[in-house]
């Protein structure tokens, strides 16, 4: 019992920092499920829209790497903020 109790001793602020670091692991995880799925509607409207008209396959290529990096920029504004919370 006095192993269980010396395990679960804490130092001062120690719940809180775990909790934080937590905390930002979820927060990042969840801002990193829009963009994953916005990604897959960008690319999958390009092949879409290429299986369509394959004489425009330059153009859309071209969107959708631009949408994809937009998109993209989303994911590593979460990516930021997982820092900015970690302190």
């Amino acid at each position: 019992m006095s192993l269980l109790l010396h395990l679960a001793a804490q130092n001062p602020g120690e719940l809180q920092k775990g909790l934080s670091s937590i905390g930002a692991g979820i927060a990042y995880g969840a801002a990193a499920i829009g963009p994953g799925i916005g990604i897959g509607y960008v690319v999958g409207s390009a092949i879409t829209a290429m299986a369509r008209q394959p004489e425009m396959q330059g153009p859309v290529r071209t969107t959708m790497f631009l949408g994809i990096a937009f998109t993209e920029a989303l994911a590593l504004f979460g990516f930021v903020l997982f820092f900015l919370a970690k302190g």
